[in-house]
């Protein structure tokens, strides 16, 4: 049966590295499609770099380098799991493994946390929108623009869109950030009320990736 792979909004899927050896982890990156196939190919380890937006070709500085021994696609089609022979330390602060800091109950009640937010809000705030147009709860300013119908939200992108440009202009990152919101939710209702996939939009995008 022919394999399924399903990559993220960026277009990437998490790689975990185990080292061929006695299984340990050595460390989790990311990959986007042609780091994979350049993995699959071997002989070496690549990924994408999510700082750089780059691919990254694994101890191309350094010189420590992860041979492939397999690549393994998880059940679901959304992890990668490669088994290494490492050339040196796969840790960039010298240790072999990236996955060396013990963590117990008592540390983690006292450990900083940190969250990332992304690409997966407008997923979670679609289907909040989505939600409104099945279940309008009253007082719902959602509720009540689907309820105007598609020309009032129309109206609204493009004020939104104008505001933003405005601000834009004037080189205002507080008011422009708050504007970009806007923009971005009342997009996310015009695609709710014409039934339009947001994967749609993410393909589109993608196809122009140059």
């Amino acid at each position: 049966m022919a394999a399924t792979l399903t990559f993220d909004d960026r277009g990437l899927i998490p790689a975990i590295v185990q080292d061929a050896r006695d299984g340990r982890v050595l460390t989790l990156a990311y990959m986007n499609a042609e780091a994979l196939k350049r993995t699959v190919d071997g002989p070496d380890v690549w990924f994408y770099s999510r700082s750089r937006q780059e691919l990254w070709h694994k101890g191309e500085t350094s010189g420590n380098y992860l041979r492939v021994r397999s690549v393994s696609l998880d059940c679901d089609g959304d992890a990668i799991v490669v088994q290494v022979e490492p050339t040196g330390p796969a840790c960039h602060t010298g240790e072999d493994s990236c996955f060396h800091t013990p963590l117990d109950a008592g540390e983690l009640a006292q450990a900083e946390t940190v969250e990332r937010l992304g690409p997966g809000e407008l997923a979670s705030l679609f289907a909040v929108i989505e939600g409104r147009k099945a279940n309008p709860p009253a007082g719902s300013y959602t509720a009540e623009l689907f309820s105007d119908g598609i020309d009032r939200i129309a109206q609204k992108v493009v004020e939104e869109a104008g505001e933003t440009a405005i601000a834009g202009v004037r080189e205002d990152h507080e008011r422009l950030s708050s504007e970009i919101a806007d923009l971005l939710y009342h997009t996310l209702v015009l695609m709710a009320a014409t039934d339009l996939p947001p994967d749609s939009v993410w393909s589109e995008l993608r196809s122009r990736r140059g």
